[in-house]
């Protein structure tokens, strides 16, 4: 396998990642706004402390940019994922901002 097709497979699968974290978050958001506070919402946080560690651990990135590096000088911020680029950059910020009110969403539901 070449170098150009060892990128497009890291670019396959960290977009899947990152599609596999949206259903996560976005189920995380939809189950605090109508009070659904269950089990999948507890997995839910534990994917994404998981996820969390993961990116401490490696400074910030995630190891398949560190992977997909290997394969490409590119400095777009989405040469390693098929998003756009103002996406990619801005991924992490908007992420933890959602998920930043999820916990102040979910806090609130069991205090009240």
């Amino acid at each position: 396998m070449n170098s150009e097709s060892k990128l497009v497979l890291i670019k396959v699968l960290h977009t899947l990642v990152w599609i596999f974290f949206n259903i996560v978050i976005f189920y995380m958001l939809y189950a605090v706004i109508v009070d659904k506070i269950d089990r999948w919402l507890w997995i839910g946080y534990g994917l994404v402390f998981l996820e969390g560690l993961t990116l401490l651990a490696f400074k910030f990135f995630c190891p398949l940019t560190i992977i997909a590096r290997k394969y490409s000088d590119s400095m777009q911020d989405n040469f390693d994922i098929y998003l756009p680029n103002w996406l990619a950059r801005y991924t992490k910020l908007i992420y933890t901002s959602i998920v930043g009110v999820i916990v102040i969403i979910t806090v609130y539901r069991l205090l009240t």
